[in-house]
């Protein structure tokens, strides 16, 4: 597996593998052909599906160059190895001098560029029953794993993520006003953050911070994947409410952060955290599954207690699709994320009951996400063509 880095980065939304994956790609081409007068994009399968709403084109076009560079929308292409790919080409005086084929296989990482695929095995396990095993061989815990694996300065990163996500979360609460697109949709974060104030009850809290950090993401500001962006506002969201409501400490919360950047980097390795490859299973799902092993870590639980409350979370959201409505990474999204950060701490408090000894685990359930995803009908992993996106377009035509 490789560093916890590369799941938890800081960018601009409103989605990890169509707008900074895309960006990534531009920017890599870009360097490589400085002589290219023009510049030639297509777009395949759910990159081209729902590019629009997620900013693709417009994130390519500001890389290569507005108006010497044309994007073109092909969704009837899709490429066995993964549905969101993409072709760059690059022209001098109406001569080829390149062509690359790219794939944005979520988070922001990229396959087809050697230069983004020089990882390094950190991790000596990767399976979540060789690493409990380990860990009770050693008696240590499971942030001593990630620390052993990671390198030295993995602690002052998770910091900086932290302070990354408070950032934006408190940019959402002080943001009013309606999200860009044609949704209109209105911004709740700061309704939902005077409520807190006004009952002091936690769970407003969480809600609120969930929304501010997602509704951030889908006006394309900066955030934290974790770990997409489409499901950046779980995370951020209890880990604020801890810092603010119960005033835990940062060190703290950066600790907990890579407890849950473990869960998070297994599903990576085993799965996909992919929308476009396995459903929102794949990325509102193991949101809530690093922020209940996060939330568990902050608690006091043990490592059977963490992977029991990750696999809880994972489970209750197997099958869930991605079907953004007119192509932004709102509706159902915004909301998702604040509900499902709930039930992170659900999930936790349900393990903390427990001595951590359950039937299902981990590695099982994550094998069941790649496998649900793989049979998920395409309709209803990131294309819009189903789902809610589709009753949308139903009940806009007869309106």
């Amino acid at each position: 597996m490789d560093t916890l880095k590369e799941l938890f980065k800081i960018g601009n939304g409103p989605s990890s593998s169509h707008t900074m994956g895309p960006k990534k790609a531009a920017e890599i081409f870009l360097e490589s052909n400085p002589g290219a007068d023009r510049f030639a994009v297509e777009l395949y399968g759910s990159l081209a599906s729902t590019g629009k709403g997620h900013l693709t084109d417009w994130i390519l076009k500001k890389v290569l160059g507005e108006e010497r560079t044309e994007v073109v929308f092909r969704p009837e292409v899709v490429i066995d190895f993964h549905p969101n790919a993409m072709k760059l080409s690059a022209f001098r005086g109406g001569e080829l001098l390149a062509e690359k084929l790219v794939f944005s296989v979520g988070g922001g990482t990229l396959k087809g560029y050697e230069e983004s695929e020089r990882s390094v095995n950190y991790y000596k396990y990767g399976t979540m029953r060789e690493i409990l095993e380990y860990v009770e061989e050693k008696g240590i815990s499971l942030l001593d794993y990630c620390l052993e694996s990671e390198p030295q300065d993995i602690l002052d990163y998770a910091r900086t993520m932290v302070d990354a996500m408070f950032a934006a979360v408190e940019r959402g609460f002080a943001t009013e006003g309606l999200l860009p697109g044609e949704l209109k949709l209105r911004r709740r974060a700061p309704r939902f953050y005077r409520k807190y104030l006004e009952n002091g009850n936690p769970n407003s809290l969480v809600f609120a911070a969930a929304l501010a950090a997602s509704e951030e993401n889908a006006a394309g500001g900066e955030i934290v994947t974790a770990p997409t962006c489409g499901s950046c506002g779980v995370l951020a969201g209890v880990l604020y409410m801890f810092h603010r409501h119960y005033q835990i400490g940062k060190k703290r919360l950066a600790r907990a952060l890579l407890v849950g950047g473990l869960i998070g980097n297994l599903v990576k390795h085993n799965a996909s955290i992919s929308g476009a490859e396995v459903g929102c299973q794949g990325e509102v799902g193991t949101a809530c599954a690093m922020t209940a092993a996060a939330s568990c870590y902050l608690k006091g639980g043990n490592n059977k207690q963490i992977e029991y409350a990750a696999e809880i979370a994972l489970e209750h959201h197997l099958g869930m699709t991605c079907d953004p409505v007119m192509g932004y990474v709102q509706i159902p999204c915004i909301e998702r994320n604040a509900l499902s950060a709930q039930r992170a701490l659900d999930s936790c408090d349900f393990a903390l009951h427990t001595d951590g000894e359950h039937f299902i685990d981990l590695d099982a359930c994550i094998q069941t996400l790649k496998e649900t995803g793989k049979d998920l009908n395409p309709n209803y992993r990131e294309t819009s063509q189903g789902g809610l996106a589709k009753a949308v377009r139903k009940k806009a035509s007869s309106d």
